[in-house]
């Protein structure tokens, strides 16, 4: 026998058999109201929305989507569910889907290429109105080929693959993308320790293929080359986006590696593990090295000294995800209409672990 679902109360909850009986209408036009998927006479719709307040039916979308009828699904694929870059872009994702009454899936590549294709056509067979992708992505011709053809299955059948903070796929491939000024953020954050008087700037972590860290490292080097300084390939020490590399490639470059008087690690992460080891080396910041990070999450302001850093609208990024891949019908009348791309800025956020270069004392 079939189970009747309960509310908290012990009460038996409402089905669409049972709004169906009291407006007087078939379980099928309660379905396309709820749908709102086909064309419904307005006093018949009133009618059904009244019975399912006197009944206080509730709409159980998580069951809905996965049972596979209905499309008010929002798939988010992330590298990583614990790191706080793809935690708050998910959140954003999440809040926004739910607002319009959709559910929302998150899956996990664990940095695996195939792994995000595979979620893509998940997401597609589980007929998503949107596919959100995170992050960078890795610089090879078959992945972003086999990607853009499940972009353009996807738009086959009325749904969308969302680019979220990473580059195109190309003109032709229909995407919408969400991005923000990944490089302007490193121009500006580098360009703040020239003008402390800082040139030995070590930049640290980032995995070398991925295009956020090509994109840093190109605002890095433009505002080098502007202020008439000449990168330093010794300087350059790419790696993981974690606390754990921050802490142990810091460790070995203060035992043998070059002079520097600041870091520009490539995210917050990163800057935490080198504020560990500089402190376990008895350096003191910013008194002897200066330190800033990326993508402002909270461990920037819970570390000692606060963390100068770039703030990243992350939430925000994935809520416009969402507006712009499922905007069709769901915007309120004040917003503006949307387009297929939205560029969020980023800023420099200034607090405590940035002094002017001293003339003696750190690795200079």
């Amino acid at each position: 026998m079939r189970r009747q679902s309960t509310a908290a109360d012990g009460r038996r909850r409402a089905t669409v058999t049972d709004v169906a009986r009291l407006a007087g209408v078939s379980t099928a036009t309660v379905s396309r109201v709820l749908n709102r998927n086909y064309p419904v006479a307005q006093a018949t719709r009133e009618r059904v929305e009244s019975a399912m307040r006197e009944l206080g039916y509730v709409v159980n979308a998580h069951a809905r989507a996965l049972a596979g009828v209905s499309n008010r699904t929002v798939g988010i694929i992330v590298n990583e569910v614990v790191d706080p870059f793809y935690a708050y872009i998910a959140r954003g994702v999440e809040r926004e889907a739910t607002l319009g009454g959709r559910l929302c899936l998150v899956c996990c590549t664990q940095g695996d290429p195939q792994r995000e294709l595979a979620f893509v056509e998940l997401m597609h067979e589980r007929r998503a109105d949107a596919v959100v992708v995170v992050g960078g992505s890795i610089a090879d011709r078959a992945y972003t080929s086999e990607l853009a053809r499940r972009a353009r299955e996807l738009d086959a059948d009325g749904s969308k693959l969302v680019l979220c903070g990473r580059p195109p796929l190309g003109e032709q491939v229909p995407t919408v993308s969400v991005e923000y000024d990944n490089e302007g953020g490193a121009f500006a954050i580098t360009d703040h320790l020239l003008m402390q008087g800082h040139e030995r700037i070590l930049y640290l972590g980032g995995p070398p293929r991925l295009s956020t860290t090509r994109d840093r490292l190109a605002g890095h080097r433009r505002a080098l080359g502007l202020r008439g300084v000449t990168p330093d390939p010794e300087l350059i020490h790419p790696g993981a986006f974690s606390r754990g590399f921050g802490q142990r490639r810091m460790a070995e470059l203060l035992r043998d590696g070059p002079e520097f008087t600041a870091v520009f690690a490539a995210n917050d992460m990163v800057a935490a593990g080198a504020a560990q080891a500089l402190e376990e080396a008895g350096l003191r910041v910013p008194k002897d090295i200066s330190l800033v990070g990326y993508d402002d999450i909270p461990v920037a302001q819970e570390m000692r000294p606060k963390l100068t850093t770039v703030h990243v609208p992350l939430e925000e990024m994935g809520r416009q995800a969402v507006r712009l891949a499922v905007s069709g019908g769901d915007e309120d009348d004040w917003r503006e209409p949307t387009t297929g791309a939205l560029r969020l800025g980023t800023h420099i956020v200034v607090r405590d672990s940035v002094a002017p270069r001293a003339t003696k004392g750190g690795r200079v």
